[in-house]
């Protein structure tokens, strides 16, 4: 069994949520779950037009808000409260994943992704990447 599960959530696809739930669970017998929600930095704002704009968004208001919505996610998942620890941090989700996967000796990564389209093909998806760089093994759900 599991020491250590990551479990990375896109809070902005809660609807993806549900799909990792009976995985996590049924491997999370025994297991710390890490939940994750990865926040994207400046070049995602700037891909919106914000940065041009001086009304740049509030990162601690943001933060909080990830935060509780991360909590309320967590909730579905039927784990005791003693075994779940949430994390939520800035910067390019993969990088993100990897490093904590990293540092909370994951021994496994629970990760939901969209069905492919053509831009994923193209460009890759966050699970894609997490697949190909983890050190642990990623058990990827759709």
């Amino acid at each position: 069994m599991y020491r250590s599960i990551l479990v990375p959530i896109d809070i902005s696809e809660a609807d993806l949520t549900r799909h990792v739930i009976p995985q996590v669970e049924a491997h999370a017998t025994t297991a710390k779950v890490h939940f994750l929600a990865v926040i994207p930095t400046v070049p995602f704002y700037a891909s919106l037009g914000l940065a041009y704009s001086n009304e740049f968004p509030d990162r601690s208001g943001i933060q909080a808000k990830a935060t509780e919505k991360l909590d309320d996610i967590v909730t579905q998942f039927n784990i005791p409260a003693g075994r779940t620890q949430t994390h939520v941090v800035y910067g390019p989700p993969k990088d993100q994943i990897l490093k904590l996967a990293d540092a909370v000796d994951a021994e496994l990564i629970v990760i939901a992704s969209h069905k492919p389209g053509f831009s994923t093909y193209l460009l890759g998806s966050t699970a894609a990447a997490v697949v190909r760089h983890a050190k642990c093994p990623v058990l990827v759900v759709r």
